[in-house]
């Protein structure tokens, strides 16, 4: 199975390093040297990593056969691709990879089918769940702890304690205005 595992940034300094944006929880395991890479263009790759280091928070790369910012350059928006076997897990007992957790059925503690993960969209502040019902209409689930109470990879699903209004129409709003209109009523 093959997996994202960085997206090449710009060029840094003249020796043909690069930043990498990191798409993956093990980039010592993924991202090492001696690691190749298939790339996403292909005609790119593959990449052999010949370096890695960390500068000011961010990783950079050298690969083999790169070496001037030219090189550099010409591997902008590359996206770096590794074999994984797909019976392999994370360290963590509570990490999951991706293809994983794509097609699981989504329930609630109670049994009731919510639909299927299409997706595993990846946000700055939390990862969501896509998920399409039955109807083909989508929902998004944050993939947080406090909502999905549990994955069975075993029975192929995912438990989770929708807050009112994250998957239905239970929702009530409070709006401060209204209130406000309450508190000071029609007496004149």
């Amino acid at each position: 199975m093959q997996l994202v595992v960085a997206r090449i940034g710009r060029a840094h300094g003249i020796k043909g390093e690069v930043t990498v944006e990191v798409r993956t929880d093990e980039p010592e395991l993924r991202l090492g040297p001696g690691a190749v890479l298939t790339t996403d263009p292909a005609p790119v790759g593959p990449l052999t990593i010949e370096t890695g280091r960390v500068h000011s928070g961010r990783l950079l790369l050298r690969f083999a056969g790169v070496h001037d910012r030219t090189g550099a350059e010409a591997l902008r928006n590359t996206l770096l691709i590794a074999d994984v076997d797909p019976d392999e897990r994370p360290e963590d007992e509570d990490e999951y990879y991706d293809h994983q957790l794509i097609d699981l059925d989504v329930v609630t503690a109670d049994g009731t089918e919510v639909g299927r993960i299409t997706e595993i969209s990846h946000l700055p502040t939390q990862d969501l769940f896509v998920v399409e019902r039955p109807d083909g209409s989508e929902v998004y689930v944050p993939f947080v702890s406090e909502i999905v109470t549990g994955i069975d990879l075993d029975e192929q699903r995912a438990v989770i304690d929708p807050p009112p209004g994250l998957i239905d129409d239970r929702a009530e709003i409070a709006s401060a205005r209204d209130a406000a209109v309450e508190d000071t009523g029609d007496d004149a």
